[in-house]
């Protein structure tokens, strides 16, 4: 059992602040084969989303989906994929991942292995547009 006092999203930023209430925060994950990707975090430890009341539920999701929006905006991905496992780190929190028909995992996810090794790879998102369609969108 992993001992909670020592959770790696609570004691990082673990990305690239881009926005945070009292509740949540979405930052931008540096992985340079998948720019975009980003974590939605619950701003305390909880583990499942069933932990929370549904009130809680529908305003974390709805942040989820304010960021896939943002990201389907500014970068017209293939597909987005929506992902809360917390296997290794069990803190709440959601991966939105911008996909491409031409990363070097697709159509797989990107925790399998790599499908294709020759792929260009393509620029992250503006960062100030990214933080100003996040705000407009869970305004």
């Amino acid at each position: 059992m992993q001992d909670l006092t020592s959770c790696e999203l609570c004691d990082c930023a673990a990305g690239d602040l881009l926005w945070r209430d009292e509740f949540c925060r979405i930052v931008l994950v540096d992985q340079p084969d998948y720019p975009g990707f980003c974590r939605v975090i619950l701003d305390r430890h909880i583990t499942e989303m069933t932990d929370l009341a549904p009130a809680e539920r529908t305003r974390l999701m709805n942040a989820v989906f304010a960021t896939e929006t943002a990201l389907r905006e500014l970068m017209h991905p293939h597909k987005v994929n929506l992902a809360s496992l917390g296997n290794a780190t069990p803190h709440l929190h959601w991966h939105v991942i911008p996909r491409f028909r031409g990363d070097s995992h697709f159509p797989l996810p990107i925790w399998a292995e790599p499908a294709r090794t020759d792929t260009p790879r393509r620029p992250r998102p503006d960062r100030d547009l990214l933080v100003v369609a996040l705000t407009r969108n869970l305004a």
